[in-house]
Protein backbone atom coordinates (compact mmCIF):
# COMPACT_ATOMS: atom_id res chain seq x y z
CA UNK A 1 0.00 0.00 0.00
CA UNK A 2 3.08 2.39 0.80
CA UNK A 3 4.29 1.98 -2.70
CA UNK A 4 0.95 2.88 -4.42
CA UNK A 5 0.88 5.74 -2.24
CA UNK A 6 4.08 7.51 -3.32
CA UNK A 7 3.26 6.46 -6.94
CA UNK A 8 -0.10 8.27 -6.37
CA UNK A 9 1.29 11.45 -4.66
CA UNK A 10 3.41 12.01 -7.38
CA UNK A 11 1.01 11.54 -9.72
CA UNK A 12 -1.46 13.75 -7.76
CA UNK A 13 1.35 16.53 -7.39
CA UNK A 14 2.10 16.91 -11.15
CA UNK A 15 -1.51 17.00 -12.04
CA UNK A 16 -1.70 19.96 -9.98
CA UNK A 17 1.37 21.58 -11.90
CA UNK A 18 -1.24 20.60 -14.65
CA UNK A 19 -4.12 22.50 -13.28
CA UNK A 20 -1.76 25.39 -12.31
CA UNK A 21 -0.43 25.43 -16.23
CA UNK A 22 -4.41 25.88 -17.72
CA UNK A 23 -4.60 28.40 -14.99
CA UNK A 24 -1.26 30.70 -16.25
CA UNK A 25 -2.20 29.62 -19.92
CA UNK A 26 0.55 27.29 -20.52
CA UNK A 27 -2.36 24.90 -21.45
CA UNK A 28 -5.83 25.77 -23.48
CA UNK A 29 -8.60 26.16 -21.52
CA UNK A 30 -10.67 24.09 -23.77
CA UNK A 31 -9.00 21.20 -21.80
CA UNK A 32 -10.24 22.43 -18.23
CA UNK A 33 -12.56 20.19 -17.56
CA UNK A 34 -11.05 16.86 -18.56
CA UNK A 35 -7.94 17.56 -16.38
CA UNK A 36 -9.96 19.09 -13.66
CA UNK A 37 -11.63 16.14 -13.71
CA UNK A 38 -8.90 13.90 -13.59
CA UNK A 39 -6.82 15.89 -11.09
CA UNK A 40 -10.21 15.57 -8.68
CA UNK A 41 -9.94 11.79 -8.90
CA UNK A 42 -6.48 11.59 -7.98
CA UNK A 43 -6.68 14.39 -5.60
CA UNK A 44 -10.03 11.76 -3.67
CA UNK A 45 -7.84 9.01 -4.15
CA UNK A 46 -4.91 10.28 -2.24
CA UNK A 47 -6.74 11.29 0.79
CA UNK A 48 -8.63 8.24 0.68
CA UNK A 49 -4.77 7.00 0.49
CA UNK A 50 -3.33 8.53 3.15
CA UNK A 51 -5.65 7.98 5.29
CA UNK A 52 -5.42 3.86 5.17
CA UNK A 53 -1.89 4.53 4.77
CA UNK A 54 -1.50 6.60 7.99
CA UNK A 55 -3.55 3.84 9.76
CA UNK A 56 -1.65 0.63 8.38
CA UNK A 57 2.00 2.28 9.84
CA UNK A 58 0.37 3.30 12.84
CA UNK A 59 1.59 6.91 11.91
CA UNK A 60 -0.23 9.46 14.07
CA UNK A 61 -2.15 12.96 13.37
CA UNK A 62 1.13 14.69 13.13
CA UNK A 63 1.89 12.74 10.00
CA UNK A 64 -1.45 12.57 8.46
CA UNK A 65 -1.48 16.52 8.64
CA UNK A 66 1.07 17.43 6.61
CA UNK A 67 0.52 14.34 4.08
CA UNK A 68 -2.67 16.56 3.72
CA UNK A 69 -1.39 19.83 4.02
CA UNK A 70 0.95 18.63 0.89
CA UNK A 71 -1.37 18.10 -1.50
CA UNK A 72 -2.93 21.75 -1.40
CA UNK A 73 0.72 23.26 -2.01
CA UNK A 74 2.69 22.84 -5.43
CA UNK A 75 6.05 21.25 -5.04
CA UNK A 76 4.92 19.50 -1.70
CA UNK A 77 4.69 16.13 -3.02
CA UNK A 78 8.56 16.20 -3.39
CA UNK A 79 9.46 16.50 0.20
CA UNK A 80 6.39 13.97 0.57
CA UNK A 81 8.45 11.31 -1.45
CA UNK A 82 11.49 12.10 0.16
CA UNK A 83 9.63 11.09 3.67
CA UNK A 84 7.94 7.90 1.84
CA UNK A 85 11.00 7.13 0.32
CA UNK A 86 12.85 6.67 3.96
CA UNK A 87 9.79 4.73 5.29
CA UNK A 88 9.66 2.52 2.88
CA UNK A 89 13.43 1.64 3.74
CA UNK A 90 12.58 1.24 7.24
CA UNK A 91 9.74 -1.15 6.57
CA UNK A 92 12.71 -3.29 3.72
CA UNK A 93 14.17 -6.27 5.43
CA UNK A 94 18.25 -6.06 5.94
CA UNK A 95 20.19 -7.70 3.69
CA UNK A 96 21.50 -11.14 4.50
Amino acid sequence: MLRFFRALSIVEGLSFLVILSVTLGAISREYVFPIGMAHGVLFLLYLVSSLLVCNQQNWSLKIWLPLFLASIVPFAFVPVEFFLRKASLKLAPAPA
